[in-house]
């Protein structure tokens, strides 16, 4: 989880305080939401109209399960986030998922696959997909392409329309409060899908569409829309403004040049293509406990200990890291 930047904070924390006086401010956080769309869409280079929201990433992926033809197949990388993949799992209808290593799942797409879905930063290792490899593997093909972007974008420059579709956490790499999450869609891969999570956000006018079932759904990507939970958003549209505002280039040099840093002080090879994750086999969680125990965060996943550096770190927690590790 990223640490909430201090305008976030500050926000939030007003926001709290003009409920708990009996002054919410529904108005405010209706433009907060706005706001928060318009910075994500400037983050991943998409247009405003291309964006829904969403409230976690699952939320978004049940939309795009729910509009798979009966009897489809569903492309995955193994050992995926679970949000990524169990929708698609759950759906029925004979829709089926088969799995590959993220490093061949773009020779696995085959004339059968209707949508590869895939994280293009990998949770548990870093990894990071070739996209460009897997995007024309499915065109050759007919397929769509569905990625989730909640390990890379914040850190790794990220063009929403290198997918047919994409969603996003913000809570991570992109310092925003839970609950709010983020959905792009190309406007042909959006005539395929049904807004069936639709509410009276999804309308195009909102305010006129909180009752029955006679409603006109926005004609942009907002009518796949959830409600907005208000105070996240409130929280995000400073974040996500200050990422969208900083050198993208130069963050990712940063991030992954400490990583890059950390990894040759624990002696673990280069990846092929530069994370600001770094992973590595820690089975009993010893290594995980020496970080914890100095007071450094740190997780655990998939019977790996895993660091991740961003735009707070600095080369001390480089070494702190490595000295708790004995290294």
């Amino acid at each position: 989880m990223g640490l909430p930047p201090r305008a976030t904070v500050d926000a939030v924390t007003a926001d709290l305080a003009a409920a708990a006086a009996g002054r919410p401010d529904v108005a405010a956080a209706v433009h907060d939401t706005e706001r928060s769309r318009a910075a994500y869409a400037r983050l991943v280079h998409a247009e405003v109209d291309d964006v829904a929201i969403a409230a976690q990433v699952s939320v978004a992926v049940s939309m795009v399960a729910a509009s798979a033809p009966d009897g489809a197949e569903i492309l995955c990388a193994d050992g995926d986030f679970s949000s990524v993949m169990l929708p698609f799992a759950q759906t029925g209808r004979g829709v089926r998922v088969r799995t590959a290593p993220l490093a061949d799942l773009a020779a696995a797409v085959g004339p059968d696959t209707w949508l590869v879905a895939y994280s293009l930063v990998q949770s548990a290792t870093g990894e990071i997909a070739d996209a460009d490899a897997i995007g024309r593997a499915a065109r050759a093909v007919g397929a769509w392409t569905l990625c989730d972007l909640s390990q890379a974008v914040g850190w790794l420059p990220v063009t929403a329309s290198w997918f047919d579709a994409s969603v996003c956490h913000a809570y991570k790499w992109l310092c925003a409060p839970r609950g709010v999450a983020f959905l792009t869609v190309t406007k042909e891969f959006g005539e395929h899908l049904r807004p069936v999570q639709g509410g009276w956000y999804a309308g195009e006018d909102p305010w006129a569409s909180c009752y029955g079932v006679d409603i006109e759904f926005a004609a942009s990507a907002r009518r796949f829309d959830v409600s907005p939970a208000w105070q996240a958003f409130v929280g995000a549209a400073p974040a996500l403004e200050l990422f969208a505002d900083v050198d993208a280039d130069a963050l990712h040099d940063h991030a992954t040049g400490l990583a890059a840093a950390f990894r040759e002080g624990m002696g673990l090879p280069s990846p092929a293509r530069q994370s600001a994750i770094v992973t590595w086999p820690d089975a009993d969680g010893a290594a995980l406990g020496r970080l914890r125990a100095t007071g450094i965060t740190a997780s655990g996943r998939a019977g790996r200990a895993r660091v991740g550096f961003h735009l707070f770190n600095d080369a001390e927690d480089v070494a702190r890291a490595l000295t708790a590790l004995g290294r």
